[in-house]
């Protein structure tokens, strides 16, 4: 399994890797069934998409074609969280206002699991050596340690690894 899809594993989103458009095949749209269960498709504007795909495929990130051309590139977080990654005169088609600019303004700030503090180095220094750059301090809380990284484009990525014994209700 790639290793951006192994942090999802701690959070039961993979039970299998998904690859293609399996990533899609195996979701319910029954809401009633599972009112809480839902797909999440996250755009956001780059300014080169092979670039991106190439950055992104550096870090063990697997991409759907089915849903990828020359302007925009389809990466699978799991198998219920896509990233649509979009050229900006594409993804402008989709928006009435402007697009951040990402030098001076969060428009968001993703966050990906790790399995461990070791995962969340891993990450972030191979994003960092593919071109990205450092982003805050690393955060240590003891039961909880991150990290952040600017993609090729300044969005901010976090990556954090969470002590699964720390989730365990207290009685």
């Amino acid at each position: 399994m790639p290793l951006a899809m192994t942090f999802c594993a701690p959070c039961g989103l993979y039970e299998q890797e998904p690859t293609g458009t399996e990533a899609f095949s195996n979701q319910s749209t029954d809401f009633k069934e599972h009112p809480m269960s839902r797909l999440l498709f996250v755009n956001m504007p780059v300014k080169d998409v092979a670039a991106t795909r190439a950055f992104f495929s550096g870090l063990g990130f697997e991409f759907n074609d089915m849903f990828s051309d020359e302007n925009t590139v389809s990466m699978i977080v799991s198998d219920s969280a896509t990233v649509m990654f979009l050229n900006e005169p594409r993804f402008g088609d989709f928006i009435a206002d402007d697009i951040c600019d990402t030098s001076k303004a969060r428009e968001a700030l993703m966050c990906v699991s790790a399995d461990s503090r070791e995962e969340v180095d891993t990450f972030v220094d191979a994003a960092i050596a593919a071109g990205g750059s450092k982003w805050m301090e690393p955060q240590d809380h003891g039961f909880m340690y991150g990290r952040a990284f600017r993609d090729l484009d300044n969005h901010v990525w976090e990556v954090m690894w969470m002590d699964p014994a720390a989730t365990v209700p207290q009685q």
